[in-house]
Order: C-alpha cells, then structure tokens, then sequence
C-alpha cells in the first residue's frame, strides 16, 4: 500500500522568519552565538537560517572551524520538534559535502545521532538516515557507523520504517556491510533482506538485492544466503520487470552460487532458464551478471551439458561493445567447452 511521503514543512505554529543576519562571515559567528541562546524562538530562527547557508560548502567549512557541530549536537537531545527537525536537516545538508561528512565523521555526532532512531517525528528520523547514508559512503564513516553498533537496530528498523526511510537504511547497510557483515548476521539481516526482496516497491527490492551482494562477498554471508534460502528468491527476481531488479539479483546470484551449497542451490531453482534470456537480450543491463553466474553454473556437470546446447548464445555475446562482457563470454565458452 502506498505511504505518504515524510513532509519537511514545519509546524503551522512556528514562525519560520529567518532572524536578522549580516552579510559574509560575521553571519555565522553570530548564528553560533544563537543557538546556545535560552529564547526557543531565537534557535529555531538561527537554524532555519543556518540550513539555508550550509549549502555553500565554503560555509560548512567556516562552520565547521567555528565549533557549530558541538552545538548542533546538543541540540539533537532538544525537546522540541522543531529545533531537532532544523537540526538534522542542517546537519544532513553538511553532509552532502566532502568537507561536512570529513568534519560529522571527526566529530563522532554519528553515536549522538542514534538517540533519533525511535524520535516519534517522521521528518526527524529521515534527516538522521540521509545522514548516515552519506557519511558511511566514505569507508571511514562506515567505520563510524559500524563502531557506534548502530548495524543491529538498522536491520531491526527495516520492519517497521516507512519505505523512503527503508530505502536510506538499505543504502547505508550496502556500504557499512563491504566492510563487516558478522553484526548485520547475528541481527538476521538475511531473514530481514529475503523478506524485503518480494516488496511491492521497486526501488526497496532492488536496493536489498544490493545489500545481499554486498553479504554474499563474504565468506559467512554467502553460507548465511544459502541457509536462508533466499537463492530460489533471487532467481524468481531475474525475471522482474524491472532492469535495476535483474542487475541487483544477477550479480547477488553470482556472488552467492560460489559455494557447492549455492551452485546447487541455483540449479535447483532452475536458475539457468531465465540467466540464458538475460543473456540473450542485447539490451540487458544483467547481461555480463548472467553470464559470470551462468560461467559457475558451467563448473557442474549438469550445468555444462545444458549450457553446451546454449553455446551460441553465448558466441553473439562477441559482438557486444563492452569489452567486459566479450571477456566474460569467451571465459565462459571456454568452461562450458571443457572436457574432464
């Protein structure tokens, strides 16, 4: 069923009237001064202002100097709605930045964050997660996120979040989960993510097939893969309507399929069928996955004697511009064609 979107409107009894600032860089250190001020309606005033300016990256740096972050972090514990959604929208503006995520990572407002996964206001809990799934795009923020042990609840908010805010959770999860997966394991994110592959939303399938390619890298995510099941999912996937879905579960298929377990598995799903139409289409964005997963398959007996009837399909796949999958073809010619 559909959800309405998470609106950043304020509150109709707030008066978002930016306060008065001056002109160039005396602006800021005033602002600074504002939001330790007592009056609410002076912080509300400095804030709004405030997001309005950290768009300029050389104004994020100039905050940054000037200690903003020590205070915006305390005013993520406010009482009110307002300061805390004004607060998390300034700080995720930062973190479009290169200098802002370098300066929220460095500053450890990540943990601080944490305290805003259960805040009852939606436009709140979007701010945070845009923020961490900025900062964990850069391998020490997903350190960050990874050492605030905030993997767990993550995976546990993917039950129960609305789908805009799922899709950020995933987004984070891919990159934190290329460093370490043994968290995101014993949380069951595996479970969680097999279930999320059958959503009705496009964009939540495709991003959780991400997410299980990012685990099935590892050596411990490809056996959590195949103990859940979740092979026959992906393949059901290969045929979904849309093209980022196929790309996705292919290449989660080919992470998954390298054991004897998934190999197996993916044979016994009947993979191969709909990994031959993805190949055969020219046009088909899963068309080098399908091929390095169908190049496995060829590794079984009873995947090379069905793949052999194939093996023209695979001789068109020559003549596609992209190098990479002339090389992945010819690699997998060569492996349907052995003879032991």
């Amino acid at each position: 069923m559909a959800q309405p979107r998470i609106s950043a409107y304020l509150p109709p009894d707030i008066d978002p009237t930016k306060a008065p600032l001056a002109f160039g860089r005396r602006a800021l250190p005033k602002l600074n001064e504002e939001l330790q001020s007592p009056e609410l309606l002076t912080q509300q005033q400095a804030l709004v202002a405030l997001c309005d300016l950290v768009h300029d990256p050389e104004r994020v740096y100039q905050a940054i100097a000037l200690g903003f972050l020590d205070n915006l972090q305390t005013l993520l514990a406010h009482d009110d709605q307002t300061v805390r959604q004004k607060t998390t929208e300034a700080l995720s503006v930062m973190a479009l930045h290169s200098v802002g995520r370098q300066g929220l990572i460095r500053s450890g407002i990540v943990s601080a964050l944490s305290g805003l996964l259960d805040d009852p206001v939606d436009i709140c809990r979007k701010n945070t997660h845009q923020i961490f799934h900025m900062v964990a795009k850069l391998p020490e923020g997903a350190g960050g996120v990874l050492k605030a042990g905030l993997i767990p609840p993550l995976v546990l908010k993917l039950k129960t979040e609305l789908d805009e805010i799922q899709e950020l959770i995933l987004d984070t999860l891919s990159n934190c989960l290329r460093v370490e997966v043994s968290e995101a394991l014993a949380a069951g994110a595996v479970a969680v993510l097999k279930e999320k592959l059958s959503h009705e939303s496009t964009a939540i399938r495709s991003k959780a097939a991400w997410v299980l390619l990012e685990i099935s890298s590892h050596a411990e995510g490809k056996i959590a893969v195949c103990d859940e099941e979740v092979i026959p999912v992906l393949v059901s996937l290969l045929e979904d309507t849309h093209p980022e879905v196929q790309v996705n579960a292919a290449g989660a298929l080919m992470f998954a399929i390298v054991t004897p377990q998934g190999r197996s598995s993916a044979m016994g799903a009947e993979a191969i069928p709909p990994l031959l139409k993805l190949v055969a289409e020219e046009t088909s964005k899963a068309r080098l996955n399908a091929i390095k997963t169908l190049t496995l398959l060829a590794e079984l007996p009873e995947g090379r004697e069905t793949l052999l009837e194939h093996r023209d399909t695979f001789l068109e796949c020559l003549n596609d511009p992209r190098e990479a999958v002339q090389r992945a073809a010819q690699i997998a010619i060569t492996v349907i064609d052995w003879k032991p």
